[in-house]
Parts: structure tokens; C-alpha cells; sequence
């Protein structure tokens, strides 16, 4: 409307210049009249620039597709979309799927200059018709059932929290440095001291530039695409998932594959079996004064992908007890990390892991502790050591979509542990998880269903077998905004 009203002016100007007759004037009237011309002419020059600026600015607007248009219509083609900047995947994110595909695992995408505030609501709501750890009332963890009959009595709770809660700010600017990157995300699950609490939580804060990053994050030793597409909160036992704080190297970040490589916080826990309630344990202290060293390479193809990813870590402890026995020492940790997405068709995604090492058990989703107690042989100068202890961890499930309103995800994963032979008997030796669902998504942002969940819990050496069974049923509603950002 501006141009067309620019341009009538510029015509009516126009028209009093040239159209209208011109009368016998005297010699002063004729000067007066040119230098009022030459303004007219100075007016229609700057008017010309105005209309010429809006229509360069109409005519580039035209060429730029409206942000946010991803997806063209029915047998249209389109430019590929720019390629997103963050990927920061997160964990039991069920979005409604595109007709034709499986539903994946959510990333946290971003691309350049722009902010997003995202996060949903969810309900999760169940019965358990076995026991476990009270703090842990809304989730399958082998490690968290029974080690000796009715332990967490009574059988069979009704359960229901909005503790998946999530909220999350992402930002991406370009700068002369390569692109600055970020996400701050929180939830309200409560863990540690906070076990069982609808309480806030801290997941991602974490920043890139370029090829560098810092912050709290995924650790390179795991694969957050391996997560199902599950109700569940707390995920496959036998997975690598744990979010660190760290700085990484990214040297090669492509479509066809990338490489990461990391300095993490160090940490490990240990168990002093059958010897913990010995004086000369009480004055052990843990040490750690070396990062955990972690990376992955990962090859991305139309079929899937592969990622292979391994870490090495020093566990170390002192003793301060002063005695002439000294128990310090310390011990190395290792692991590799092997996973997939297989795309088996249009309709089915296979998740698949594989992941054995020593001493790595806190990067495990539930195992128990890292380092272990064993007897040394008779007559050794010191009875007893600490050792690593090896873990086994398995993933299969697969992710079906039924139609553009139905998805279903089935599997099973494992954890077993090696023990060491001066641990206690009722010691966690070996988790078993399994999960079916059906999924109703009405729209896109709404995700409804219910699941079956099972757990089981087998000691190390006294025969004691815990089993759970649960129905769980969630509500979660997804939401999003976007906004775009100034440049540096």
C-alpha cells in the first residue's frame, strides 16, 4: 500500500508540472516559477529513491521463503532447508510422526539466529503390581527392586506425578568464529538427595562455538538415539546415558558422519562388600586427578547409522588412616560403546546397543558401583584389593509407526555385572528390562498411551529374584516458540 500511494503522488506531481497551461508571466514571475520547478524536481528525485528502496526491499522479500516453511506441498519439490546448527537430542520426547516414517528419537534442533523456549507437560500414571524403592515409585530400575523378600512391602501402588516435566531455551547466532551455539534445559525429576521429589533438576547447560564446546551435556560415550520410543522415564537399563560436564573437540561434524572427542568430570563409586564395617576402611577417601578421557565416530548413511565410542578413566583412592598397611591405590577404567539405528523400512527403526567394560558402571543408565572388593590369595602382605568391576549392556527394541495417528515401540535390554568375590551375596548382579506400548497421537503436539512395563532384579550369590509388573498411562503436551535473535 505504501509503493502504490508513492506512486500516485509521483504522478499527480508530475501532472502539475507538465499538464497545466502555462500563462503570459513577467520576467520575475518566470524566475520565481523555474526555481519552484527545480524544488518540484528535488522533491520528485527523493520520492523516486523512497519508491525505488521499498520495491528493492518488496522484490528480496519475495525471494526469501517465510521462516519456518519446511515442508512443501503434496508433489512439490523444495530447496533442501538449511541444515541445523545444534543438535542436542533429548530423551523420551514422543512427537507425532510424519506419515511414511518412524517416529525418532526428538532432537533439540536450532539454527542460526534465532531463540527458542520449548518444553511440554506430561502426566505419568500407573499401577505396580510388585515393589520398589519408594523414591523411585514412577520408574523401572532393576537396581532400585528388592535384594531381600518384601524389602519395599507392600505389593501393588497406584502412582501418578508430572515429574517429566520439561522446560528449555536454545539459541544459535553466527559469528566471525564459527557459530555460537546454546541450551539451558531443566526438568522436575528429582535424583540423589532429592529422590522421589517433584523438584527441579538441571540437564543441559551447555554452550559450542565452532568446533569447541563446554558445559553440562550428553557424554560422547553414549548414543541418545538408542532411547525408544517409551513412556517410561528412566529408559533401557543396559544403555550408556549420562549427561556430564565436559569440554569437547568436534573436528569433523557432517551429514555422512562426525567425530567428537572430550575432557569430562571425573567420578566412580565403590562398594566394600563383606569388609564394610571394618576400622580400617573407614579412613578411605576417593581421588580423582585426571579427567575421564571420551570420544565417538559415527557414520550416517540412508540406512541408519553406526556409532562406535569408547572411554578410559582413572578411579583413584587414598588412605589417610595412617597405618603401616596402606589400601590406597587406583585402578583403570575403559569401555566401548557400540550402537545403531537401522531403518528396516518405512514403518520400523531398529535401536540397537552394545556396550562392555570395566569400572564404567556410573555412565551405565542403572548399574551399581564401579569398583569392588576381592580377596587376595593366603598369605598376601595385603588380604584384600579393589577392582574394576566388568559390566555387559544390551539394547534391542524397535520403534513401528502404524499410521499418521498411531506409533508403538517393543524391546528388552540387560545389564550383568561381574562381581567380585568378597562382595555381599543380596549385591545387584544382573537387570532385566522389557517395555510394550501403544501411542495415540490426535495432533501433533499431543501424545497419549499406555505401556507395559517389566523389571526383574537377580543377586549376586544367595538366589534372591525380584520381578515388577506395571500399566502406565501418560498425557504429554508438547509447546514451542521461536523468536529471531540480533547478531553479534
Amino acid at each position: 500500500m505504501k509503493t502504490i500511494s508513492s506512486t500516485v503522488l509521483l504522478l499527480f506531481a508530475l501532472s502539475t508540472i507538465w499538464i497545466q497551461p502555462a500563462p503570459a508571466q513577467s520576467q520575475d514571475e518566470r524566475k520565481l516559477d523555474i526555481q519552484q520547478l527545480k524544488d518540484k524536481l528535488q522533491q520528485l528525485d527523493q520520492m523516486m529513491n523512497e519508491v525505488k528502496e521499498e520495491l528493492d526491499a518488496l522484490e528480496g522479500a519475495a525471494s526469501t521463503p517465510p521462516a519456518g516453511v519446511q515442508r512443501p506441498a503434496g508433489g512439490q519439490k523444495t530447496a533442501a532447508p538449511q541444515e541445523p546448527l545444534i543438535a542436542v537430542p533429548s530423551e523420551a520426547i514422543i512427537s507425532q510422526p510424519q506419515a511414511g516414517t518412524v517416529p525418532l528419537e526428538g532432537e533439540i534442533t536450532e539454527r542460526q539466529n534465532s531463540v527458542t523456549f520449548y518444553g511440554f507437560a506430561m502426566l505419568d500414571s500407573g499401577y505396580d503390581f510388585g515393589q520398589v524403592d519408594p523414591n523411585w515409585y514412577d520408574v523401572v530400575r532393576p537396581t532400585k527392586l528388592p535384594s531381600f523378600h518384601n524389602e519395599f512391602a507392600p505389593s501393588g501402588n497406584v502412582y501418578a506425578g508430572a515429574r517429566q516435566t520439561r522446560f528449555g531455551v536454545k539459541s544459535s547466532t553466527p559469528t566471525p568464529y564459527g557459530d555460537l551455539n546454546t541450551i539451558f534445559e531443566f526438568e522436575l525429576f528429582g535424583t540423589g538427595v532429592d529422590a522421589g521429589q517433584t523438584t527441579f533438576r538441571l540437564r543441559h547447560a551447555y554452550g559450542e562455538l565452532g568446533q569447541f564446546g563446554a558445559g553440562q551435556t550428553w557424554s560422547p560415550f553414549m548414543d541418545i538415539g538408542v532411547f525408544p520410543n517409551t513412556l517410561e522415564y528412566w529408559g533401557p537399563n543396559g544403555m550408556v546415558f549420562f549427561r556430564n560436564v565436559q569440554i569437547r573437540w568436534m573436528p569433523i561434524r557432517k551429514k555422512t558422519g562426525s567425530v567428537t572427542l572430550a575432557l569430562e568430570r571425573p567420578g566412580a563409586s565403590g562398594d566394600q562388600g563383606i569388609y564394610a564395617d571394618r576400622i580400617e576402611l573407614s579412613n578411605i577417601r576417593p581421588r580423582f586427578n585426571f579427567p575421564d578421557l571420551s570420544g565417538n565416530a559415527r557414520i550416517d548413511r540412508n540406512w541408519g547409522y553406526v556409532q562406535m565410542a569408547g572411554i578410559v578413566r582413572k578411579i583413584g583412592w587414598v588412605d589417610s588412616s595412617g597405618n603401616p598397611i596402606n589400601l590406597g591405590g587406583s585402578l583403570v577404567g575403559w569401555g566401548v560403546n557400540l550402537t545403531s539405528n537401522l531403518n528396516l523400512s518405512k514403518k520400523n527403526v531398529a535401536k540397537l546397543a552394545f556396550v562392555y567394560g570395566s569400572g564404567i558402571e556410573n555412565y551405565m543408565n542403572d548399574a551399581p558401583v564401579d569398583v569392588g572388593i576381592q580377596n587376595n590369595p593366603p598369605n598376601s602382605r595385603v588380604p584384600i584389593k579393589a577392582v574394576t568391576l566388568p559390566v555387559l549392556g544390551v539394547v534391542t527394541f524397535l520403534d513401528h509407526t502404524w499410521n499418521e495417528h498411531f506409533t508403538s515401540s517393543v524391546g528388552y535390554s540387560l545389564v550383568d555385572i561381574q562381581n567380585s568375590n568378597a562382595q555381599k551375596v543380596s549385591d545387584f548382579h544382573q537387570g532385566d528390562y522389557a517395555v510394550g506400548n501403544l501411542l495415540y497421537h490426535p495432533i501433533p503436539r499431543v501424545t497419549m498411551g499406555g505401556e507395559f512395563q517389566f523389571g526383574r532384579r537377580v543377586n549376586f550369590r544367595d538366589g534372591f529374584t525380584a520381578n515388577d509388573y506395571r500399566m502406565q498411562f501418560s498425557f504429554k503436551f508438547d509447546w514451542d516458540k521461536s523468536f529471531k535473535s540480533p547478531t553479534l
